[in-house]
């Protein structure tokens, strides 16, 4: 059975991108534009991965991963943060909301799908 990844994503081209790679390399996809529908779709999807895009309207990227984190149903999923922000401290603010990973926009294939493949393939703890 595929693995699956929720891509929660708000832009349209970076959505469609991260799920034309995903679906390429054998992947079960469910894209999210709105971070408002995030959560439920998590529940409903039951994804082997978030990929959470971080500045988001309506709702923190950071805000829907500590929310995830703090949920018995999604805590163990691990999550993939995808963000413009590549500022000082600011993965260490996204590190310490629960994301087992960062990558600073723009996003290049190869490592996006290193992180993807690390996260996706390691054993559950």
């Amino acid at each position: 059975m595929a693995k699956r990844i929720l891509v929660v994503e708000d832009n349209d081209l970076n959505r469609k991108l991260f799920c034309d790679v995903l679906k390429s390399q054998g992947y079960a996809v469910e894209p999210v534009s709105d971070g408002l529908d995030a959560l439920d779709k998590a529940k409903n999807f039951v994804p082997n991965l978030i990929i959470m895009d971080i500045q988001l309207p309506n709702v923190s990227g950071l805000d829907l991963i500590e929310a995830a984190k703090a949920d018995p149903l999604l805590r163990m999923i691990p999550v993939l943060a995808v963000t413009a922000y590549a500022g000082k401290g600011d993965e260490e603010r996204i590190r310490e909301a629960g994301a087992d990973s960062y990558l600073a926009k723009p996003v290049s294939i190869g490592p996006f799908m290193v992180a993807v493949k690390g996260l996706v393939e390691r054993p559950a703890l």
